[in-house]
C-alpha cells in the first residue's frame, strides 16, 4: 500500500512529519522504506533493453478439460457439458464460454502437457518455476525479482517489478512473487497491495484515483512538501529516487486508469472489485489487464496479478460449471483485449504474456458437481514476446488424465520467458546467501516450438 502518513512528531509549518515522511510507506516488505530498497537495488545490474513479461495466475487451479483440452468423445461425467467451438486456427478448439479468444487464437500458444505440478494451493511455483520442497537459505526468488536483479529498472522513475495481485483471504494465492534470496530490494512494488480500494496516494483513496484532478493536485503537494524537506534539512539521493518513483508522471499515469478512453475500458469489461465466487476470492476485476498495459508500456519489467478463483468442487459453494459461466467469460473479455492492446500498439512483439494456476483439474466429475485438484497434468497459455503462437503443444490422453506426448515443465516455460528477455538461462546466474552463482532455472531449454 503506498501511503504517505503523517505524524506527530517534529513537524514541519504544512503539519509533515519529517520522519514519517521520509520513511515513504513500508510496501509489505519487511518495514524497510522506500529509499533503502533502492539503496539495496543501487547494487544491482542495469540495462537499457525494455522487454517485459506480465503473468497472469490463476488462482485455484483452472479446468484444462474444459478450457483447450476439450474431450467431447469422452463419457459424460468427464467431458461435462461443455461444447468445443472452432477457432481462426484450424484444428484447434476451446471452450464455448470463449468466443472472443476463438477469434485470437493465432496469437496464443496452448500448452496442454504441464507437468511437475506439487498440487499444493500456492502461487509459489507459478511465480519462480522452482520446487518448494528443496529451497536455498532465503528461498527461491520469484521472476520478477530475478529480473528486476539482473536487468534493473528501465527507468529510473519506474519499479522493475509490480505486483497486481490483490490481498486474498487465502494469502498464498495473492502472492504477487517474493524476493528470496535476492532480498527486499527486489521485492515486488504493490501500489494496489489491498486491492483498489485501499490504494493511498497523500489522501487520495481508490474512489477519488478516478478523479485525475485530484490525483496530480496531490502529487503536487507531495512535490512541493520534498522541495521544503531538502531545503530545510537535505535528503539523500535515495530518498529523492522514492519520490520520483511515488510522484513520478510516468507512474502516477499508469495507474489512473480514467486517463484512458472510456470505450477501451469498456473492451477490457473493467470487472469488480469484488470476491469471484466465495470466501477466500479474488476479484475478477479486468481493469488489472489494462493497468498492466499502462505498466509495462512506462517501462516495468515484470507485472504479476491473480485473476478469480479457480478451486472450484462444487456444492454446497456452487457447482463447477456454473462458476465456469461468471469466470470464462470474463478472461475471455480481459485476454483478449490486452492482446489486442499490445497489438495495436505495437508491443505484442516486447512483452511475453503468460496465463496458468497451480495444477489441473481431476477428469471426473464429482459428486458435488465440481472437479478436484489433478497436479499429474495441468495447462497454460502464452502470447506475444516473439514467440510462434497459434499452435498447441502436448497432448493428454482420452479423458485428460495424463500427457501422452510432449511433457512441459515449469522450468520450460521460465526458460523461454526468460530468453524472450533476453535473458540466456544457460550462462545467466544469480548469487545466492552463501555467495555461490546459481542458475535462474533447474536444467532447461526455452521451448523450441516457441522460440
Amino acid at each position: 500500500m503506498l501511503t504517505i502518513a503523517s505524524g506527530n512528531q517534529h513537524r514541519f509549518c504544512d503539519g509533515v512529519s519529517r520522519r514519517n515522511f521520509l520513511q515513504i510507506g513500508a510496501l509489505g516488505m519487511g518495514g524497510l522504506s522506500l529509499p533503502q530498497i533502492l539503496r539495496a537495488q543501487d547494487l544491482s545490474g542495469k540495462q537499457d533493453s525494455h522487454k517485459s513479461v506480465i503473468m497472469v495466475f490463476l488462482s485455484g487451479g483452472p479446468p484444462h478439460q474444459d478450457w483447450f483440452d476439450l474431450k467431447p468423445e469422452a463419457p459424460a461425467e468427464i467431458r461435462g457439458p461443455r461444447e468445443p467451438i472452432a477457432t481462426n486456427v484450424p484444428g484447434i478448439e476451446v471452450c464455448e464460454l470463449m468466443p472472443r479468444l476463438s477469434r485470437m487464437a493465432d496469437q496464443f500458444a496452448f500448452i496442454r502437457s504441464i507437468v511437475g505440478a506439487e498440487g499444493r494451493h500456492a502461487a509459489f511455483q507459478c511465480m519462480t518455476g522452482r520446487k518448494s520442497n528443496r529451497q536455498p537459505q532465503g528461498g527461491w526468488p520469484s521472476l520478477g525479482s530475478t529480473i528486476s536483479k539482473l536487468q534493473g529498472p528501465a527507468d529510473p522513475a519506474v519499479p522493475a517489478f509490480i505486483g497486481l495481485s490483490p490481498k486474498m483471504r487465502h494469502s498464498p494465492w495473492s502472492d504477487a512473487g517474493q524476493p528470496g534470496f535476492l532480498g527486499v530490494a527486489h521485492a515486488p512494488f504493490k501500489p494496489t497491495a489491498e486491492g483498489k480500494a485501499d490504494m493511498v496516494l497523500n489522501g487520495v483513496n481508490a474512489e477519488r484515483l478516478d478523479d485525475r484532478k485530484s490525483l496530480l493536485a496531490s502529487l503536487d503537494r507531495m512535490r512541493r512538501q520534498a522541495e521544503v524537506i531538502e531545503e530545510m534539512q537535505g535528503i539523500d539521493a535515495y530518498t529523492k529516487q522514492a519520490f520520483g518513483i511515488l510522484t513520478s508522471s510516468k507512474l502516477a499515469q499508469a495507474l489512473d486508469l480514467s486517463q484512458e478512453d472510456p470505450r477501451l475500458r469498456d473492451r477490457y469489461g473493467r470487472g469488480s472489485t469484488k470476491p469471484a465466487g466465495y470466501g477466500d476470492a479474488g476479484p475478477l476485476l479486468n481493469d488489472y489487464f489494462l493497468m498492466a498495459r499502462r505498466l509495462v508500456e512506462v517501462g516495468v519489467r515484470c507485472v504479476t496479478l491473480a485473476y478469480g478463483r479457480w478451486d472450484w468442487h462444487g456444492k454446497p459453494h456452487g457447482t463447477i460449471f456454473e462458476h465456469e459461466e461468471e469466470h470464462f467469460p470474463m478472461l475471455d473479455q480481459g485476454l483478449t483485449a490486452l492482446l489486442e492492446d499490445l497489438r495495436n500498439r505495437g508491443m505484442d512483439k516486447d512483452v511475453s504474456v503468460v496465463v496458468w494456476g497451480e495444477f489441473g483439474r481431476t477428469p471426473r466429475i464429482s459428486p458435488k458437481v465440481g472437479r478436484d485438484h489433478w497436479p499429474k497434468v495441468s495447462c497454460a497459455m502464452l502470447a506475444g514476446g516473439g514467440m510462434k503462437t497459434g499452435q498447441v503443444i502436448g497432448s493428454t490422453n482420452r479423458f485428460a488424465e495424463h500427457v501422452e506426448d510432449r511433457p512441459v515443465g515449469f522450468n520450460e516455460v521460465f526458460a523461454t520467458l526468460y530468453h524472450n528477455l533476453g535473458i540466456d538461462v544457460n550462462t545467466a546466474t544469480v548469487t545466492d546467501l552463501s555467495g555461490r552463482p546459481t542458475y535462474l532455472v533447474d536444467p532447461a531449454q526455452p521451448i523450441q516450438e516457441l522460440v
